[in-house]
Parts: structure tokens; sequence; C-alpha cells
């Protein structure tokens, strides 16, 4: 699911239904009683930026409601889940993407609150019987996301305070909600499973890539696969790492106010898994959104990258992070180098990436300076 920047487009009716605008206030109605729709506009994984950096798909489709409740304004997200290839392709896929996300996003601290989840029928939304697509009703979360500040900075090549401030505090949100252990080994064991398996994993995000992508060739990505199976045999019996996470913590799922209030969208995978992915989700932003540039990452990024790893390996005493790492790195590379998320990246951006992935995976304890090889 991603809501993270407005469109002009308004929403169009889908055929054969309910007017949407009835349906739409009948779920508003529903979970808070006595408001009125004013308006809702469709929401896009990325409708500001063009360039290298621009995403290229998102796992929902999104709508911000404008509503009056009791003679204030305010603003709801509803989110439905569209089908794709990345493990979304049933009904079954995307119900299930809606039900986790209603029972987990009260489990973190500055989520975004969830006000209802059920699913569409023609003459409303009652009961599972004859019902179409399901729905996730929450608060809309105000502020921009990160990725806006690290756009900012690939542009001016300037690091302002609020910046190092900003990723501390990303840090700390990290090593507080990972202080929470938890204690079901099948679900550290269902995690490194969905690492590799899941369509939005490894195997899920290698399935998606376009035949031909110039420069990667299906024994390379064979070659990963491979790589990272072996991988989940080091990580699967390590279920005392088990812990309460995010489970798609990257730029766009991280919105800050003006003041560096910190508020979080689209909490995944159950929220519990290795604190490694969340790491990982963020870190590797930091060389994406450098561009490859070695003046820009030297000037500003480089210090981002070393200060995040400093920093949370500090904070959270995770003694065995490094050593568990690097899969959790490829995936979230994998993603970033793949067309059909990220289309505008150049190709020799890619083949970097893949260089990274290569390496990392190659060594048994990640070392963080591993990054620099990228610059070369």
């Amino acid at each position: 699911m991603d809501m993270t920047a407005d469109t002009d487009r308004r929403v169009q009716q889908p055929p054969g239904d309910l007017p949407l605008d009835l349906r739409l206030r009948q779920i508003v109605a529903r979970a808070l009683e006595g408001a009125e729709l004013v308006s809702a506009t469709a929401l896009k994984a990325d409708a500001i930026e063009h360039g290298a950096t621009a995403k290229g798909a998102g796992y929902g489709a999104p709508l911000r409601l404008e509503v009056r409740h009791r003679g204030v304004i305010k603003f709801l997200c509803l989110h439905s889940a569209t089908a794709n290839p990345f493990g979304h392709e049933r009904r079954a896929d995307r119900a299930a993407e809606m039900l986790v996300a209603a029972d987990t996003f009260a489990l973190l601290p500055r989520h975004t609150r969830v006000l209802d989840v059920g699913a569409y029928r023609g003459e409303g939304f009652v009961s599972l019987h004859d019902t179409g697509e399901f729905y996730l009703l929450t608060e809309y979360a105000e502020g921009q996301p990160y990725a806006g500040d690290l756009r900012r900075i690939a542009r001016t090549g300037k690091l302002l305070p609020k910046d190092v401030e900003r990723a501390d505090r990303l840090v700390r949100y990290l090593v507080g909600i990972h202080a929470s252990s938890l204690v079901d080994a099948s679900l550290y064991t269902r995690s490194t499973r969905d690492l590799l398996g899941s369509g939005e994993g490894i195997f899920g995000i290698v399935d998606g890539y376009p035949q031909p992508t110039e420069g990667i060739d299906g024994t390379r990505l064979q070659r990963i696969e491979t790589e990272c199976l072996e991988w989940r045999w080091r990580l699967k019996h390590r279920s005392h790492r088990l812990v309460r996470i995010h489970g798609d913590f990257h730029p766009f799922n991280v919105l800050f106010e003006e003041d560096s209030s910190l508020h979080l969208l689209d909490a995944s995978r159950g929220s519990a898994g290795d604190a490694a992915d969340d790491v990982a989700a963020m870190v590797v932003n930091y060389i994406f959104f450098a561009g490859f540039d070695v003046n820009l990452w030297r000037t500003t990024f480089q210090h981002l990258w070393r200060r995040f790893w400093s920093y949370y390996l500090r904070q959270s005493k995770d003694s065995e992070l490094l050593e568990v790492v690097a899969p959790y790195l490829a995936w979230r590379c994998l993603v970033l180098a793949n067309p059909v998320w990220y289309p505008d990246m150049p190709s020799a951006h890619r083949a970097r990436l893949f260089d990274f992935i290569d390496a990392t995976l190659a060594s048994p304890r990640f070392d963080p300076e591993q990054a620099q090889s990228v610059f070369v």
C-alpha cells in the first residue's frame, strides 16, 4: 500500500457498481458516526518526482477522503490493493494485505490509526459473502515523505542540521520498537521464509524483472536467488532475534512534519521479524539517492550512511546485526534496481547495485564500508 503524494485526478466511477460517492459516504458514515464526505482525491506512489529516483509502481490504490465530522474538517485515507505479479494476483492475497494491516498498525507507535476494514459489495459493504475487493480506512497522516529530504540533499549537495537530527530520530524509533522481543519461533521462521519466497520478497521481485533487462540476465538473477537461499538457512534458527518491526521502513513510508514530528505509514508483513529488515530498508536509500555520484556521496550521503549504522549499532547493542543483514540488503537493492519500480534508473546504476549485492552476499559479515565500492 502506498499513499505518498496527491494527484489532481478526480476519482472515476467503476462500471456496474453502486455510485462511488455513495459507497464512500457509507464507508465514512460507518467509521465516524455523523461524518459527511466532502471530496475524494486519488493518491499515487510518487506523483512529484521525475528522474532516476521516481517510483514507477506501488502495491495499492489509495484515496484521500476529506470529511466533515462534528463541524471539523479532517482527512482520512482509504486503501485498497490492486492485482499485480508481486504476490497479489488472487483476491485472497489482496484481502490478506488489508487484514494484516488492520491487525498490526496499532502495534507501532506513531503509526496511522485504523478506523475500519471491510469488503466492497454491489449494494454496500456488509458480510463477506458475495463480496469484492477489501478496503482499509485509516487516518490521514500529515507531513512530507522522508524521500523529499533525500532529494533535496541530492539536489543541493548540502546537509542541514535537521538532516542529521532526522536520521538520528529514525534510528531512535527503530531501536525503540526493536526493543520489543517476541517469543514465537515460528514467526521468525515465517519472516525469513517470506524474505525469499513471498511475492513481495526476493523471489517475487526477481520474477517481476522484465525480460530482457539491460545488463541483468537471468543467470545472474538465479545466482542471487541461490545465494539468498543459503543465507536463509543461516538465519532461520536465530529465532531469538524475533522483534517488533515495521516491515517496510523506507523513505516513502516515513513522514516528517516541519518540527520533525514523525509519522509512519503502511507497516507490513505482520510487523514481526528481524531488526535487519527495517535497518536495510532505510539505509540502502542513502546509496540510492546519492545517484552514484562520488562527490555527492562523500560530502553528504556517506555521512548519513555511516552515522545511521554506527548510531544504531551503539544504541541497539545488536552484536549480530552485521552477520544477518546481507540478504535484507540484497532484497532492497533488487527492488531499487527493478525497472518496474524505478523505470528511469540508468542501466549503469543498476549494474552497480548488482555488484553491491554480489559483494554483500559473498561476505559472512557485512562491513558498512563496502558501500564505498559502489562509488569507485
